[in-house]
């Protein structure tokens, strides 16, 4: 079960007990924003690319989609998502659960810029029905991400 990869995985920060399960679905931002009592935005989306034979996750605030013209400009590609099956096998997470820890080998994570306004955000933690609450330096270092992008659109900045 891919909630207990994530558990043994972040046991490495001593993170593993943050993780809440629920009794309710969190497999959408709206769903998962209603789960842990917080705002969609603060949602830390994990959605999957695949990036020349490179399986790549890019993180992003629940409020944002991925702009099309800096993801081709950031990766050099156009934006392909991963299938439910191809994110299940290639990411190790099935749709849903789908997050940037403890995932299989050579799979590349990225963090999106429209996470930069939030002190803490909420990734899934494997599981439909899971999520944990990070900072971003957490979220950075816990999901070994390779660096910040800015493939996001449709968010605005807290002013």
């Amino acid at each position: 079960m891919s909630i207990e990869r994530v558990r043994a995985y972040l046991a490495q920060f001593g993170a593993e007990g943050r993780i809440r399960e629920f009794d309710q679905s969190s497999a959408t931002v709206e769903l998962a924003a209603r789960a842990v009592g917080t705002e969609p935005a603060r949602i830390a989306k994990t959605l999957s690319f695949m990036v020349g034979d490179t399986p790549t996750l890019v993180v992003l605030a629940g409020d944002a989609r991925v702009n099309n013209a800096a993801f081709k400009a950031t990766f050099h590609t156009k934006a392909k998502m991963l299938s439910a099956d191809q994110a299940a096998e290639l990411v190790g997470h099935a749709v849903g659960g789908v997050c940037p820890f403890g995932v299989n080998d050579g799979v590349e994570v990225w963090l999106d810029e429209s996470l930069r306004r939030f002190e803490t955000v909420w990734p899934a933690a494997g599981s439909s029905n899971s999520a944990i609450e990070l900072t971003l330096d957490e979220l950075e270092r816990f999901s070994r991400a390779r660096g910040w992008v800015d493939v996001g659109r449709g968010w605005c900045a807290e002013e």
